[in-house]
């Protein structure tokens, strides 16, 4: 019994001892850890916001500018939609759910990792007020620390209310108050159920749910809210289903101050490059790209409709100006998916080259038929034309021959995922389920002037804390997309765009590349843009109904108009370098007949005649093989010989820039009877007897003649003569011919 009693308290000891050793281990590492009740209910901090010249343009008060709410004054159902999604035991643990935190430490022990977390309320209110965002066990052990001491300082609504009060929504909304007001222009008190939880689903990535940006994931979030309530009873599964099959609440357009939209880009940016924006509150600069005059200026510029507009610099990849009537949403693109998605990926792939030819003609591809713009079919078009005019058919039939598949490989390289329902030949005309935002469209054209690279744009450029170090700073990512050549020639199609095609309202005395699209029918369009660039920036414009009501605006119209005076205000002093439309490429010569006439694509013999010679420009790894010899070595098609009446007529083959010796031979003795340019038809009226005749092909360069293979026609007979000696009678004479 005595040795049973002696192994026990070694056990105990043993345990003590580790206890003991944990417990100092936690009281050293959290030792510099206190509550603070100033950052739990908000600072005075504000945090500066300067433009592309260090110039302060704002301030943001993250207080939400005395924007707070009292829990007393909030309706149940706005509570509960925050405790059953976020914390269910809110009122029931003293601030750790440690069943919770266990199974979390688990995971991330067997996934080596710390993505699996397990916060309540009381934590999340720590975290974000007090620590960093860090994934540290030292972080954590503070925050628990911190949490007790929160719990046994505040009751449990006093908690809930400085939750609600410091919690991030988005769009730069801190606080309950501030996102109501934003998403539903009124007060937190007096949101309804469905408004309760759509703010609610917000939490888990504001950027990602915002009912703006993704109205479609942003009802599916709401409805797991509100599914959340069902399961701790505090709303009933008839409640539940009445409400989840209700259409997005009805946003009203948020009230925007000078500069709203940039500023508002830039804090969905935070949350887009996994920047820890609680860190915020303890006051900083943020440094953007943003030039001042042009954001007035299309701040000011007049509209039809809702409408969006980004100009960004192709050195920095800077946003210079934003604005967005629909907060950024994504849309249809329509076809400025063209160059981006199905041309530049054929042209990559050595599949055609800007002047290859294809049929635009009514074309069924497995049951989808589409249909171009002006409800016609143009027939035979370059791949220029084609891009140039926007045609709908030659677009598809191309993206058929690349496949999808290949498509794909560089479409996902610009940032760009697509849903497996995307991946069909629609996709070719911008079919796509969710859609792209302006930035997103304006971010995969960057390509085109950046050589190829994918560089997507920022309105960040630095972000100082108040010490005055730097705690982010803007580092250009950029993807290697297309070649070289393949961003030249792609530069000179949308330059002739500009020039000639749907953008022709962007002709400007200096170059720019440009294309449209326009989504919709004869009803009336959803969606309209043009999208532009020069050497120096990007520039987009959208042009729209949020609601995807029918209006009467086209890219090549209304967007192209606005697109105009935007250009016209960045370049009042000064022309930009023309794009790049020669690196990677090489210019050389085909023959000009070949090609229009046999759709051949053949270098030009040394010998052809420079009318003949057709100056195209290629990928220096897609240089044509094949080379002419036609002058060099001159060869037709047999001529037709034929006697009538005593007369031998032979006919030539017409063929440009040939000239033609033909000579008699009578009895070993050879003459020349023609030489010269084609002529339909050579007669010779030489007396009867037995000839033969011979045609040779030559091109005289005007210094040499290059005579082709001489041809040999059939022997002619002068005598009676009157069938050609190239048409063989049939023998009918033992046939029932008439029974044939």
């Amino acid at each position: 019994m005595t040795k049973i009693l002696k192994i026990v308290g070694l056990i105990f000891l043993g345990y003590l001892i580790i206890f003991s050793a944990l417990l100092l281990t936690f009281s050293v590492i959290t030792k510099d850890a206190y509550l603070d009740r100033s950052k739990l209910i908000g600072s005075h901090q504000n945090v500066i916001i300067c433009d592309e010249n260090g110039n302060e343009i704002t301030s943001a008060s993250l207080e939400g500018k005395n924007k707070s709410v009292s829990i007393e004054d909030l309706q149940p159902h706005i509570i509960n939609a925050f405790i059953a999604s976020e914390d269910r035991n809110f009122y029931k643990h003293n601030g750790l759910n440690y069943k919770r935190m266990l199974k979390a430490f688990y995971k991330n022990i067997v996934s080596r990792s710390f993505k699996e977390g397990a916060s309540t309320i009381s934590q999340q209110l720590i975290k974000n007020t007090h620590l960093s965002n860090d994934k540290t066990i030292k972080r954590k052990l503070n925050e628990i620390k911190l949490t007790r001491q929160l719990e046994k300082k505040y009751s449990k609504n006093d908690i809930l209310e400085m939750y609600l009060n410091t919690i991030y929504f988005g769009h730069s909304c801190y606080g309950l108050q501030s996102a109501a007001q934003f998403y539903f222009d009124k007060k937190a008190e007096n949101l309804n159920l469905t408004e309760s939880a759509t703010i609610v689903g917000l939490l888990a990535s504001p950027n990602n749910f915002s009912p703006f940006k993704n109205p479609e994931k942003s009802l599916k979030r709401r409805n797991m809210v509100l599914k959340a309530m069902a399961e701790c009873n505090y709303i009933d599964e008839t409640a539940y289903k009445s409400n989840a099959e209700k259409p997005l609440d009805p946003l009203a357009k948020a009230k925007q101050s000078k500069y709203g939209d940039y500023i508002n880009a830039l804090f969905d940016e935070l949350e887009e490059i996994d920047f820890d924006f609680y860190t915020l509150s303890d006051g900083c600069t943020i440094k953007t790209y943003l030039n001042t005059e042009l954001q007035q200026f299309i701040e000011n510029t007049q509209y039809p409709c809702d409408n969006s507009v980004i100009v960004t610099d192709n050195a920095t990849g800077g946003v210079n100006a934003y604005k967005s009537t629909v907060n950024g949403a994504k849309r249809q693109p329509g076809s400025t998916v063209k160059p981006l998605f199905v041309y530049a990926p054929a042209i990559e792939e050595k599949q055609l080259h800007t002047f290859t030819k294809i049929t635009d003609e009514k074309t069924n591809f497995n049951g989808y038929e589409p249909e171009n713009y002006d409800k016609r079919y143009h027939g035979t078009v370059t791949i220029t034309q084609s891009l140039a005019q926007s045609l709908n058919i030659p677009a598809v039939k191309t993206l058929n021959a690349l496949t999808v598949k290949k498509a794909e490989k560089y479409i996902a390289k610009m940032n760009v995922k697509l849903e497996d329902e995307e991946k069909n030949l629609s996709l070719a005309l911008g079919g796509m389920k969710y859609g792209m935002s302006l930035k997103n469209i304006a971010d995969c054209y960057s390509v085109f002037p950046n050589k190829g690279f994918y560089c997507p744009s920022r309105f960040i450029k630095q972000i100082i804390a108040k010490d005055g170090k730097t705690i982010y700073s803007h580092e250009r990512f950029a993807n290697n997309v297309y070649s070289e050549g393949t961003c030249s020639l792609i530069n000179e199609m949308l330059i002739e765009t500009a020039q000639n095609g749907t953008a022709k309202k962007l002709k400007k005395n200096y170059d720019v590349a440009a294309k449209t699209g326009t989504c919709g029918n004869e009803n009336g369009n959803t969606d309209a843009y043009a999208m532009a660039y020069t050497s120096e920036k990007c520039f987009g414009v959208w042009l729209g109904d949020r609601d995807n009501k029918r209006l009467n605006v086209t890219g090549g119209n209304q967007c192209c108009s606005v697109l105009s005076e935007v250009l016209d205000r960045v370049y009042t002093d000064h022309n930009p370098p023309a794009p790049d439309t020669e690196s990677g490429t090489t210019t050389l010569e085909i023959d000009g007949e070949e090609y229009y006439q046999d759709d051949k694509i053949t270098i030009a013999d040394p010998l052809c005649p420079k009318l003949n010679r057709l100056k195209v420009k290629v990928l220096n790894s897609n240089i044509p093989t094949m080379q002419s010899d036609r002058f060099n070595n001159p060869v037709i098609p047999d001529p037709l010989i034929s006697v009538t009446k005593g007369t031998v007529n032979i006919r030539l083959c017409q063929t440009k820039y040939y000239l033609y010796r033909i000579n008699r031979i009578e009895n070993d003795t050879k003459r020349c009877i023609y030489d010269g340019k084609w002529i339909d038809t050579v007669i010779d009226k030489p007396q009867e007897g037995t000839y033969t005749y011979t045609v040779i092909p030559y091109y005289d360069d005007g210094t040499t003649k290059h005579y082709g293979k001489e041809i040999l026609l059939p022997s002619v007979n002068l005598q009676n003569a009157t069938q050609s000696p190239q048409v063989k009678i049939p023998d009918i004479a033992d046939k029932d011919w008439y029974n044939q």
